[in-house]
């Protein structure tokens, strides 16, 4: 376990709370499960804990088709069968052909690692059951070679998810909760700072407003996240859109310049549509 504590970087803004669960999760010796909107730094958190730490990291991006094993090792029969048509003397010794996957490899780091295992819920539902019994006992057995594989240092194992599917309770007891909220426009202030440093203040102010004036609307089937707002935020500076220009009062244009940055798809942009002409007509009566 170790004693440094998260406390962010130069180049990601955590909150206090957010810093408090990190920190709270490993002296726990716990696995910190991490949900949130889709842009809101979940898979960012986990590169950001290790540069901090000084750790290495481990990333498991899991898929609809990923299965636990698969975090733990395969065996590649495939390849044993095609090395023995061809006379290959590795076929003699099967651990040739076992592929180790990223719990393995965490658990044979020099030092303590973070493991990242992300968006846990684009699995099977029982693909967090799966994984129970090795992150809680630091070890797994490989059948083929037989030999016991144990954690030389427990890792600091951030789960994310988009909330897709709910996850079993026996995997949500063993894990610590964590939700990052969407950032209020202060955070967000200072998120923005740290990638656009001396951003006029008259943009950014009539930006965030229009930001957060879209994310309001109800209805929207996607909200625009923190990245999209980044997005955004650069391709207004590269054709150097006036601060007036994002106005809400602006009669001239019914939705932000450059819109395709935050509203990506054609119903939420005939929705806003919609909403900017009832209020304008609702003003002039």
């Amino acid at each position: 376990m170790t004693d440094q504590k998260f406390t962010g970087t130069s180049t990601y803004v955590a909150t206090d709370d957010l810093m408090m669960a990190v920190n709270a999760a490993v002296t726990l010796e716990r696995p910190i499960l991490i949900k949130g909107e889709p842009g809101t730094g979940k898979t960012q958190l986990a590169i950001e804990v290790a540069n901090s730490l000084g750790r290495p990291l481990y990333e498991w991006h899991i898929k609809s088709t990923t299965k636990a094993q698969q975090g733990l090792y395969e065996y590649d029969a495939v390849a044993r069968l095609r090395d023995s048509q061809l006379g290959d003397d590795r076929v003699h010794d099967i651990a040739n052909y076992i592929v180790r996957g990223k719990i393995w490899e965490a658990f044979e780091s020099d030092t303590q690692p973070v493991l990242l295992i992300d968006e846990v819920d684009k699995a099977d539902i029982e693909f967090p059951n799966d994984l129970l019994r090795e992150l809680d006992r630091m070890e797994f057995y490989v059948y083929e070679t037989r030999q016991l594989i144990k954690a030389g240092h427990r890792p600091i194992i951030i789960i994310t998810s988009n909330n897709e599917k709910d996850l079993p309770d026996a995997f949500l007891r063993r894990c610590f909760f964590h939700y990052i909220k969407f950032p209020d426009a202060k955070t967000m202030e200072q998120i923005v700072d740290v990638h656009y440093p001396g951003l006029k203040k008259a943009l950014l102010k009539e930006a965030l407003n229009a930001f957060y004036r879209i994310r309001d609307v109800p209805g929207l089937k996607k909200k625009p996240s923190t990245s999209e707002l980044l997005d955004w935020l650069k391709l207004l500076l590269a054709e150097d859109i006036p601060p007036e220009a994002l106005r809400s009062d602006d009669s001239r244009t019914a939705i932000p310049p450059l819109y395709g940055a935050l509203l990506k798809n054609e119903q939420d942009v005939h929705l806003f549509e919609q909403l900017v002409f009832l209020n304008r007509r609702s003003s002039q009566q």
